[in-house]
């Protein structure tokens, strides 16, 4: 036999191979979202969410443990709550976020952990209980274990800091707001580089954002946020009022920051 006919029969087989692995890599990770959603919404029915909310996400991602993703949705009047699950984290509800009168749910933008390639789901609840979610593939590895610096006093003396950036035209029906909060997210699977052990977890679970007392948000997350998390949020009404921020963490560590909006931005 040739080489060049070995050459291609090589190829072929490693062609195949190639195939059948990444058969059975999809077939993994649909059975993967099987049981998270059973988990997640028992027997409820999960319809297919093309033309209702869309996921936006990099392809193969620069940072696996700064990973920007986008949820938006066509109709925000119907929408109750939103989802963003990533299959195959350690901890896959990266967020649930459900809205109160205050809070337009058009979009909604957020950084996260991605620990390996994985499918990605955002789920749409509307306010009539209905189920839609829409998914990509993401590729993406190491973002769960990548170093996040110390857990000393030092490195956590403000945590909890809280910054405000307002967005958008202040003439509309509402404008978007994006919320930073200094805080490490420790998951508990990364690596202090100075004392080579693996600093505990300390995250944050909820977040909750209201304007003049009536609820814009309340988000619930685990260790699948992204250190010093930034949320951006739309709201309903005008850029006045007070902006009220109470966010927890895994300690029971409560830290509070009211904003005065500026209709003229800032």
């Amino acid at each position: 036999m040739s080489r060049s006919a070995i050459g291609l029969g090589l190829a072929l087989a490693l062609l195949f191979a190639s195939a059948a692995a990444a058969q059975d890599d999809d077939a993994a990770r649909a059975s993967r979202w099987t049981d998270l959603r059973q988990t997640l919404f028992g027997d409820r029915q999960v319809q297919n969410g093309d033309g209702k909310i869309a996921l936006e996400a990099p392809d193969r991602a620069l940072a696996a443990a700064l990973v920007p993703v986008t949820i938006t949705v066509q109709n925000p009047k119907d929408v109750k709550a939103l989802y963003l699950v990533i299959d195959d984290n350690p901890a896959p509800v990266a967020a649930h976020v459900t809205y109160g009168p205050a809070g337009d749910p058009r979009s909604l933008k957020l950084r996260v952990r991605i620990n390996q390639y994985t499918n990605m789901h955002a789920v749409e609840e509307t306010t009539q209980g209905e189920l839609y979610e829409i998914s990509r593939f993401i590729k993406a590895s190491g973002g769960c274990s990548a170093p996040a610096g110390s857990y000393d006093a030092a490195a956590l003396a403000d945590i909890g800091q809280m910054k405000l950036r307002q967005i958008g035209d202040a003439a509309t029906d509402s404008f978007e707001a994006q919320i930073l909060i200094r805080h490490p997210n420790f998951n508990g699977m990364q690596m202090d580089q100075v004392t080579r052990l693996y600093t505990p977890a300390r995250f944050l679970k909820t977040i909750a954002i209201s304007r003049d007392g009536e609820t814009v948000l309340q988000l619930e997350s685990d260790i699948s946020l992204a250190t010093d998390p930034a949320i951006t949020f739309a709201i309903k009404g005008q850029k006045k009022g007070k902006l009220a921020i109470t966010a927890k963490d895994s300690e029971n560590a409560v830290f509070e920051h009211t904003f005065d909006l500026d209709q003229q931005g800032s």
